[in-house]
């Protein structure tokens, strides 16, 4: 069954399906556009989100890096970057497959359309023509017919009348012959016309609108078939790239299978692992002694105990890891081990009040209370590096000498290889004078000499601090520092035996700011409040707990670490994570 069968007289009906048609590929690639729309945003948002959460992407040295959750979430983002860009290629694929072909073919379509459309136009006006044709000539035979019947009934009533001449009637019969002879010839071009005018028609029905029909007709089909095609496409073009999301969500998925919790608990542990050994236990002082017997010596009186002098700073509360905390008495300093007196040549040493016996009594006192140590924070930020890394904890001390020096022997080899290849060269420019001059090698080959006995210079160096730190191992003590009666500094080592050293032990050099003796210090003003949203135990050192809804004072913004110093109305501080809490800062 086709058109120019069935439908021959529906031409109105083909021409007004042909456009619903085209106007159904048109609204077809106008949807594709606007899902290819949708997926360039969505691998536009998807590429945003990823670049948002890697900005702060740490380098090699910083130690997050090494973690298998870290490593994890940063494989999740490239995952997800790598899946934003199959979205991208989905809608690339669409455009380029669906959207600009279908457009295309309907723009042939349209064409060849208008075509048949012209074609069964022109056929048409043919066929009126021709029918106008036909009318006229039989109207002309209708009147002619017409007149030379009066023509005859008119000679026929002149050849009765009997007052006619004979000249009268031969005059009608001649206009009435003569009348019939021209509608003759009319009914002829009438049946003449009438003939041409049937085979045009029988042609226009039988012959050419059925051809232009079917024409139309596979027209149509074509289109419906291309477009099938891009309903296939669209589905098909997801199904291309499914694959490769399939292995994007299984790198995610592998992301998390890799997070190894107990592996990060060792690169913590590795990573901040100083060397240090715990501090050993105070040992009782008994001043009270010496006290007594020196008052008894001494004419000035009995002076104060030990506890009294210690009084003042025994309302001062020193804590382990805050300048505005306090120390009880059993809070122990970290990282040092108690003094032990030196040995005395003439026998055990035994106090000497003599005529002054506050006086050493505070000398005591000060030989006994540790210098106190700040936060950690504070001591992140105000330590004193130095070349030989003296500032780090003995054990990160020799993991970024040996770092150091890994960084060292690469340059030098790279170093190395450029002289031997400048040498090389000068051989070759010496053997063939043609290829280049020697002498314009000389500053570089000198530079390189520079660098490479630089280079060896620095190496040494390391490798004796290495030794060095190396040395001390795990039992690796401070030397605790106290100031005689002079001025002078006096270094006592962990076995408690004097040391000339002018120059203290580079691992020193973090305690620089903690020698200010237990003053009296203000407390800082609050610079604003704070509402705890969840409960935090504070069970780390340095940090302070809060129960959920409980308000603090803000002593310290976050710095960008993720903590912010807080106080209690009781005048306890301590950090807290900034995330737990909502805050609310004076302006």
């Amino acid at each position: 069954m086709d058109w120019g069968t069935e439908l021959w007289d529906q031409y109105d009906i083909i021409e007004k399906h042909t456009q619903s048609g085209l106007e159904l590929v048109e609204k077809y690639v106008k949807f594709v556009k606007e899902r290819t729309e949708i997926e360039q945003n969505y691998a536009k948002q998807l590429r945003n989100l990823s670049k948002k959460y890697n900005l702060k992407r740490s380098t090699k040295d910083e130690p997050e890096c090494r973690l298998s959750s870290y490593q994890s979430f940063l494989d999740i983002l490239n995952e997800m970057n790598d899946y934003a860009g199959q979205r991208e290629l989905i809608a690339e694929n669409m455009m380029m497959n669906i959207c600009i072909d279908l457009t295309k073919y309907l723009q042939e379509l349209k064409q060849e359309r208008k075509t048949y459309l012209m074609e069964a136009k022109k056929a048409q006006q043919s066929l009126e023509c021709t029918y106008k044709h036909l009318d006229s000539s039989k109207k002309r035979f209708e009147r002619e017919w017409r007149e030379a019947e009066r023509s005859a009934l008119y000679a026929e009533r002149t050849d009765q009348d009997i007052n006619a001449t004979k000249a009268d009637v031969e005059k009608a019969k001649q206009q009435a012959h003569m009348r019939a002879h021209v509608a003759e010839e009319c009914k002829n071009d009438y049946a003449a016309q009438l003939q041409k005018f049937n085979k045009e028609q029988n042609q226009f029905y039988f012959g050419d609108m059925p051809v232009i029909f079917n024409k139309m007709q596979d027209l149509d089909e074509r289109r419906v078939q291309k477009l099938a095609q891009g309903y296939f496409l669209f589905s098909d073009t997801e199904k291309h790239v499914m694959p490769i999301i399939g292995k994007c969500l299984e790198g995610i998925t592998k992301a998390g299978t890799n997070v190894n919790e107990r592996n990060d608990s060792m690169v913590v542990i590795e990573q901040n692992k100083s060397g240090f050994e715990r501090p050993g236990d105070v040992e009782f002082e008994d001043y009270s002694q010496g006290i007594n017997r020196a008052s008894s010596e001494s004419s000035l009186g009995t002076p104060k105990g030990p506890l009294e002098l210690l009084g003042k700073n025994k309302s001062k509360n020193f804590w382990l890891f805050s300048k505005k905390s306090k120390l009880s008495p059993a809070t122990l300093p970290p990282f040092s081990t108690p003094p032990v007196p030196s040995p005395n040549a003439n026998g055990p040493a035994s106090p000497k009040f003599g005529r002054d016996p506050l006086s050493y009594c505070l000398k005591e006192i000060n030989k006994t209370v540790k210098p106190r140590i700040s936060s950690f924070r504070t001591l992140r930020r105000s330590a004193t590096v130095t070349e030989d890394f003296g500032h780090l904890p003995p054990e990160q001390r020799r993991k970024r000498l040996q770092q150091k020096l890994d960084e060292i022997c690469k340059e030098l080899q790279k170093e190395v290889d450029q002289s031997e290849a400048l040498g090389k060269m000068k051989d070759v420019y010496e053997k063939n004078p043609q290829m280049g001059d020697p002498a314009s090698l000389a500053s570089q080959i000198s530079q390189t000499s520079q660098n490479i006995e630089r280079l060896r210079g620095e190496l040494n160096k390391y490798e004796t601090w290495l030794a060095e730190a190396g040395g001390r191992g795990e039992t690796f003590r401070y030397k605790t520092h106290t100031f005689n009666n002079n001025g002078a500094h006096d270094i006592h080592g962990p076995d408690g035996a004097h040391s000339d050293e002018s120059t203290p032990d580079p691992s020193q050099a973090i305690y620089a700011e903690f020698d200010d003796d237990f003053e009296d210090e203000e407390l800082t003003a609050p610079i604003g409040t704070c509402t705890a949203m969840y409960n935090f135990p504070g069970a780390s050192e340095g940090t302070i707990s809060m129960q959920e809804g409980e308000v603090l004072a803000v002593v310290e913004e976050d710095k960008g670490d993720g903590w912010t110093r807080v106080r209690r109305n009781n005048g306890d501080e301590g950090y807290i994570p900034t995330s737990y809490v909502t805050l609310n800062l004076n302006k």
